[in-house]
């Protein structure tokens, strides 16, 4: 009888699998979250503090708080991807609600009167700092078709070394060679079963390929859908020194959970060719956990100004990996489809290090009327690191971090008007792109707005945040590498409740 769940160690199969420059901008990169006044100020904190999302721009913020209190927020996700491929456009919308946030903060004032630390806050929040949940699709007419992808991952494979052994499954020996010989023999094994092609030659050392198909266009359709998150739970203290300093600390506990689902489908070959139709699934689970600290301070110049600085550390995520893939063609093994996602590769857990974060931030505050808030942050996404860093396949992903990544600066402004128990908000936020290019994945905009009333002992706040971002994605790493330009305009409707005690 056969297997249908299978699972195998795969130990150096890094490059064109799962582990790539990709995992250093998933988990490196916040979208804007939290609480509905602090997205509807656009994230501008960093001298304000008084919001628990303000901890994940200076820590010193929960010192600002006069009063113990409670906060929970959630947030409706709309999801517009504009695609073009090869000239097609489609545009593909994704939904999602979430509770993004809940958190509380305990005051403890200082009743002697000798000490000059005014008061001590200890406070909890969670956050969550991305929302993987997205889904688009592209359609077009190309020159290279899935076949480039074997063939690039083919050349020189024995093709002795990608033979079923006598008695194996077909599902078997996928993941005894991924497991014994790497990814690039597993994919060979993979195009050669799959029936995308065969050996011209059968030299024991160095084997050459040919194409099954014949075309000068082929039609390709394609589906990526992703789901998952990155939280992040802050355990946070704070103090006021005397009237005018308020010094913080967090330490922040991250959560991932990643998932990828890619169809492809690919015909329109020519009339004599074997092939008439391909497909080709891949499909990425990833999880695990990070760990990062922050420090900041903010200082009262005088009544009307306040000014911020803060670190965030690196954070250190400890990740692991599992891949499954399916594929079929007219000319493919009649067992092929024992070939499927029930069949799963796990990789050894490894870490990725995302680079620190520096931020200053100047607001001005107008008595009980409003205020204005500017943040600047500073981030080089070329110090991101995969580890261990021995490893050649790790090392050839940081070289093209270090080659293909920068530095990049966010601004943010914010501000709030009051009238009586009504607060009205509006903010900007603009971030650079993090490649050194600025055109795989271009700068990122976003406008936010925002109402909230204050009932006394508690508050009602709501946000609107619309962000725009142009993306380069390719459909696969190798072979196929005309990228999906995708216009991606994210929408965050967030209404948050906070009570005082």
């Amino acid at each position: 009888m056969k297997r249908y769940l299978t699972f195998v160690i795969l130990m150096a199969c890094a490059v064109g699998s799962a582990q790539n420059i990709n995992e250093a901008l998933r988990y490196g990169t916040e979208n804007l979250q939290g609480t509905a006044r602090f997205q509807a100020m656009g994230g501008a904190f960093g001298a304000l503090g008084g919001d628990l999302s303000s901890l994940n721009i200076n820590p010193a913020g929960s010192a600002v708080f006069n009063n113990s209190l409670f906060t929970i927020s959630g947030s409706n996700y709309h999801t517009n991807n504009d695609a073009r491929y090869f000239g097609d456009a489609l545009i593909t919308k994704n939904n999602d609600i979430e509770l993004n946030q809940i958190g509380g903060a305990f005051v403890f004032k200082n009743t002697d009167s000798n000490s000059d630390w005014q008061k001590f806050t200890l406070a909890f929040n969670y956050d969550l700092v991305n929302n993987f949940d997205n889904e688009y699709y592209v359609s077009g007419s190309g020159t290279v078709g899935i076949d480039t992808y074997f063939l690039e991952y083919a050349g020189g494979t024995p093709f002795g070394s990608i033979l079923l052994q006598e008695g194996e499954f077909l599902e078997e020996a996928y993941l005894d060679i991924g497991a014994a010989q790497g990814f690039r023999d597993q994919q060979t094994f993979l195009g050669y079963y799959g029936g995308i092609l065969d050996p011209e030659t059968e030299d024991d050392n160095s084997t050459n390929y040919i194409s099954n198909s014949l075309y000068d266009f082929v039609d390709q359709d394609f589906l990526r859908r992703t789901t998952g998150y990155n939280s992040k739970f802050t355990i946070n203290v704070a103090s006021q020194y005397k009237e005018n300093i308020y010094l913080g600390a967090s330490l922040n506990f991250h959560s991932v959970l990643y998932t990828q689902f890619d169809q492809f489908t690919e015909d329109g070959y020519e009339p004599n060719s074997e092939i008439t139709r391909t497909t080709f699934d891949n499909y990425l689970e990833t999880e695990g956990n990070g760990f990062s600290f922050s420090l900041g301070a903010i200082a009262k110049l005088n009544d009307n100004v306040r000014l911020g600085g803060s670190y965030q550390s690196p954070t250190w995520y400890r990740l692991e990996d599992n891949t499954s893939q399916r594929i079929n063609s007219d000319l493919a093994d009649e067992e092929i489809n024992f070939i499927n996602f029930n069949v799963v590769n796990l990789f050894e857990s490894y870490t990725v290090k995302t680079p620190g974060k520096l931020t200053g931030s100047l607001a001005v505050i107008f008595a009980k009327d409003g205020l204005l808030s500017f943040d600047y942050g500073y981030q080089d996404f070329s110090q991101s690191e995969l580890r261990p860093t021995n490893d050649p396949s790790f090392q050839t992903v940081n070289s093209q971090i270090a080659s293909d990544l920068g530095a990049v600066s966010t601004f943010r402004l914010g501000g709030e008007y009051r009238i009586q128990q009504v607060s009205l908000r509006a903010g900007y936020r603009f971030e650079q792109s993090p490649y050194a290019n600025g055109n795989t994945i271009g700068d990122l905009n976003a406008v936010s707005g925002g109402i909230g009333y204050n009932f006394g002992g508690s508050k009602l706040d709501f946000s609107l945040s619309r962000s725009q971002q142009d993306v380069s994605e390719r459909l696969f790493n190798v072979g196929i590498t005309t990228p999906a330009m995708i216009d991606r305009g994210i929408t965050n409707v967030t209404l948050s409740y906070t009570i005082n005690f």
